[in-house]
């Protein structure tokens, strides 16, 4: 089989020749810089400065020559900037600043491995009509699909599967870092039209870019990626009666627009515990959970598997990244490994990736030990 071939016998619940592998392909299941340049060298690779493909997250953009070389199933593609936005990163005493295309302030220490948020330009809007006056991205400006049919073309042409980004992060995450998190759940108790406007014009915002995007290199991508974050480690982030009243709604508006588009497969990302929300996920169209947070309550890659697996993929879940990738030993690693195979493999529908990116702290024996159990244990397990 081909890389593309592979992950889209998986995608169809069909039986590949070996479990395919995701790195790099998408914000969420990336390598962090100072990782990505570690690995390198014990790779046999020649050692490189890592280029940023996401900045506030420091991922790495993974060279060619290691995709190769760890057998990559999947390539990546973004849409860019708008124009009249220039990345400008200012020093702040201790602290590195941008700010990006939609208005959010953000902030990393000099020595940091990361930039956080560190403010809610709508904060303080009282109405509905305060927050349609925010000055907002255009998701059709032409600057932001300036050369992306040309990459879409050398990512096809490696014969792997290929994966288009969305225009900004979730419906919800994006509600809650312009308007602030206490405030936006207050809205959603207190105040619903406020919320369900924040809500509207980032949907509009979505379903206008993957109108452009799709019509760019919808025939070129096998999968388009949106995400949010809905869970915690041991909940969800809102009720889920309000999640059905608000959210669900806008979601399967989103996921049905894009499969209009093109005939592509839908990855939604939400990390934490959504268990409780997985049948619905399945209803408003979603074909790809990422990931499989296996340390959150409730996420048994086991029982999701019985229960969930011949409705919807599961990308990711292959090592716990919050224990046992950073702190746990290579056999530690290789014992997770064999675990979530012979939990997630059986019958398709599962691509290995880790929990979420492989950060700063991830010692590269322990990522070799991930990645050399999935080729020797990941051959024919899903057979």
């Amino acid at each position: 089989m081909t890389s593309r071939e592979r992950i889209l016998t998986t995608l169809r619940h069909q039986e590949p020749d070996r479990v395919p592998f995701d790195l790099g392909s998408t914000k969420v299941t990336g390598i962090h810089r100072i990782a990505y340049e570690r690995l390198r060298p014990a790779l046999g690779l020649a050692p490189r400065e890592a280029a940023i493909s996401d900045l506030t997250q420091q991922l790495a953009a993974v060279d060619e020559d290691l995709l190769q070389a760890l057998r990559v199933d999947t390539r990546g593609v973004a849409s860019g900037d708008p124009s009249g936005w220039r990345l400008c990163i200012r020093e702040e005493g201790r602290y590195r600043t941008f700010t990006d295309a939609w208005g959010l302030p953000r902030r990393m220490p000099r020595d940091g491995w990361y930039y956080d948020l560190c403010g809610h330009p709508l904060a303080e809007a009282t109405s509905p009509e305060e927050i349609r006056r925010y000055p907002w991205p255009d998701p059709q400006d032409p600057a932001r699909f300036a050369g992306l049919r040309a990459r879409a073309q050398v990512a096809r042409d490696t014969g792997c599967a290929v994966i288009l980004g969305g225009v900004c992060a979730g419906l919800t995450e994006m509600c809650l870092w312009l308007r602030g998190f206490e405030r936006f759940f207050t809205d959603l108790v207190a105040d619903r039209p406020m919320a369900e406007a924040m809500l509207d014009l980032i949907l509009e915002t979505k379903l206008r870019y993957w109108e452009r995007a799709l019509a760019e290199v919808g025939d070129l991508v096998d999968i388009a990626m949106e995400g949010d974050d809905l869970g915690m480690q041991q909940c969800l982030l809102m009720n889920p009666r309000v999640y059905r009243e608000v959210v669900k709604p806008r979601q399967a508006q989103l996921f049905a627009h894009i499969k209009k588009q093109a005939p592509v497969f839908v990855f939604y990302h939400t990390c934490g515990s959504v268990v409780e929300i997985l049948p619905d996920l399945i209803e408003v169209g979603v074909d790809i959970l990422n990931p499989v947070q296996v340390s959150a309550a409730g996420m048994d890659t086991r029982r999701l598997k019985a229960e969930f697996g011949r409705d919807i993929v599961f990308w990711g879940g292959g090592v716990d990244t919050q224990r046992i990738l950073p702190h746990g030993t290579p056999q530690d690693v290789r014992d997770e490994v064999r675990r979530r195979i012979d939990d997630l493999a059986p019958g398709g529908g599962f691509v290995f990736n880790t929990v979420h990116n492989i950060q700063a702290d991830v010692p590269p024996e322990n990522i070799l030990a991930m990645w050399e159990t999935l080729q020797e244990y990941g051959v024919g397990k899903a057979e």
